[in-house]
């Protein structure tokens, strides 16, 4: 039947004298959309400045350096406060160039990715995506988006292009036909995507743009060379990977759902354990539960010390999705204590 809601006429579905489904229902954003985890950098779980960062390396929740990272640059990456003027985001991760590289060999290349889980992108086969983000670099010209399954036989590359250096730009890049089922994907709890963003890139790691290619490739031949002067920034924030042919506003999720979802794949917290024994060497075992159940089991490791009184050793056991125990032997008879810092690493 045709109905008239708020000055609007549409067609509605009626059953038993009630509207079940219309064509003037608001449109409601989809939930969880974004593939991408602390899009809007607002996750720092390891700190906020990583000098000389190694490839492979992760920095800001989420987001690491490539692992082909080879060039003889050396980069810094930082969480800053610099985000663009529409007051939608307030931080940025930052690429500074410390050491040049103005000659790019074959095998060099420099970005920075984030590993999407795989239970987590397999909706994306045969479905056109968008990725979406805000961008400043100290380079105008060609760069580069790179989106590779898990063991890099497959890798689809696309261009955009800076327009002015130092600028807060917003880019899309659509996938049309999605992801592909050719190749070795990973669609449970590895990795089944990654996603990167190029600084630069020798030719062993170029190909033509637009188009799903056999093998690890992260660039084009017309990728500037971010890496060439000391001091160039590359900055990214608001990054969005979705499903369909179009950017949509970006997904602001909760803070603690943010922060949750980083935690599957790591968690700093702290261990602490207390004795008063008339034993030296005494153990004490206190369990260690995740604030979000991991990946998988996480390497854990023991970091800063907060404090320390008579101990003899710690160690972290037992690791699994949910909980670890922490091991603390005390070195005389009497009080000992021990607290510190725990990392619990379940990456991808």
């Amino acid at each position: 039947m045709t109905v008239t809601i708020n000055g609007t006429t549409g067609v509605s579905l009626v059953q038993d004298g009630v509207i079940v489904a219309n064509d003037l229902a608001p449109s409601f954003p989809p939930f969880a959309k974004n593939k991408i985890i602390n899009g809007a950098m607002t996750i720092a779980q390891r700190g906020t400045s990583f000098p000389a960062v190694a490839g492979n390396t992760y920095t800001v929740d989420r987001w690491k350096a490539l692992a082909g990272n080879t060039s003889t640059a050396v980069v810094t990456a930082s969480l800053q406060s610099d985000a663009p003027s529409t007051n939608e985001f307030q931080n940025s991760i930052r690429l500074t160039v410390t050491t040049a590289d103005t000659s790019i060999a074959a095998g060099d290349v420099w970005g920075i990715s984030q590993e999407v889980e795989g239970f987590n992108v397999r909706d994306l086969i045969g479905k056109t995506f968008t990725l979406s983000f805000w961008v400043r670099s100290s380079k105008t010209g060609a760069h580069c988006v790179s989106f590779r399954n898990g063991v890099a036989d497959r890798s689809y590359v696309a261009e955009y292009s800076i327009l002015s250096a130092n600028t807060w730009e917003f880019k899309t890049i659509t996938v049309s036909g999605g992801l592909i089922t050719a190749g070795t994907w990973n669609w449970t709890n590895g990795t089944g995507l990654s996603a990167g963003f190029c600084m630069a890139s020798g030719v062993t790691f170029q190909t033509a743009p637009n188009a799903w290619q056999t093998g690890n490739f992260l660039a084009t031949s017309n990728q500037v060379n971010c890496l060439d002067t000391i001091g160039n920034i590359f900055a990214i924030t608001g990054v969005q990977l979705e499903v369909g042919p179009v950017a949509t506003n970006f997904e602001h999720r909760p803070i603690g759902q943010e922060l949750a979802l980083c935690q599957r794949y790591f968690e700093r917290t702290i261990a602490t354990a207390y004795q008063s024994s008339t034993a030296a060497r005494a153990v004490t075992v206190s369990p260690i539960y995740w604030q979000a159940a991991k990946r998988v089991a996480p390497e854990v490791v023991g970091s800063t010390t907060i404090y320390g009184l008579n101990a003899w050793s710690t160690a972290f056991t037992n690791s699994n999705q949910t909980f670890c125990r922490f091991v603390f032997t005390g070195d005389v008879a009497g009080t000992s204590e021990f607290t510190c810092y725990v990392n619990a690493s379940a990456e991808l």
